[in-house]
C-alpha cells in the first residue's frame, strides 16, 4: 500500500521551513501532498494560483511531491486521496500544544489518520509566514527566507 501524506496549510507563502519539513520527510513518504487550504471567507495576502504556482516551481524536479488546494476539513481531502498520515511541522512548544488537540480530533473524526510531527531545524525555528509577510508588505528583502529559485520579483507590492 502507498503511503501517501498530506501536508496542510495555508502556505501563504510557502518559507524555507516548510520546503525544509517536506524535504526530510521525502524518505518517510511515497508520496506527499500539500494541500493549500483556504477559505473563501477569509482574505489571503497572496492569491491561490501564485501560491499553487510557487510551491510547484520549488518541487518541479519531485516527483513525489504534488500541490492541491481544498476548502474543508483536512480529514476529508485525506480520504479523498487516500492518504492515511498528516505531516506537520513543529517549531516550538506552543506548535506542539495546538497541533496536538488538532491531531487527536483529526484522529477521532477518521481512525485511519496518524500524523506525523517533524521539529524544525533550529535555524528554520524563528521563520513564519506571518513574519516573512510582513517583511515583504513593508518593502524588505525576505529572500532569504524564501525557497530558492522563485523569481523574487514576482513578491513584490506594486
Amino acid at each position: 500500500m502507498e503511503r501517501v501524506a498530506i501536508f496542510p496549510g495555508s502556505f501563504d507563502p510557502f518559507t524555507i521551513g516548510h520546503e525544509s519539513v517536506v524535504c526530510r520527510a521525502m524518505p518517510m513518504f511515497d508520496k506527499i501532498v500539500i494541500m493549500i487550504g483556504y477559505n473563501s471567507n477569509k482574505k489571503s495576502f497572496f492569491p491561490l494560483s501564485k501560491r499553487v504556482k510557487w510551491i510547484n516551481q520549488v518541487f518541479s524536479n519531485n516527483k513525489k511531491i504534488s500541490v492541491q488546494t481544498h476548502e474543508g476539513l483536512t480529514v476529508d481531502f485525506c480520504k479523498h486521496v487516500n492518504a492515511k498520515y498528516i505531516l506537520r511541522g513543529l517549531r516550538t512548544s506552543s506548535d506542539f500544544e495546538y497541533e496536538r488537540a488538532i491531531a487527536q480530533v483529526n484522529k477521532q473524526m477518521y481512525p485511519d489518520i496518524e500524523t506525523v510531527f517533524l521539529l524544525t531545524m533550529p535555524e528554520h525555528t524563528p521563520v513564519n509566514s506571518s513574519i516573512i509577510r510582513d517583511i515583504i508588505l513593508h518593502g524588505g528583502d525576505a529572500s532569504r527566507f524564501l525557497p530558492k529559485g522563485l523569481n523574487m520579483d514576482e513578491f513584490r507590492l506594486e
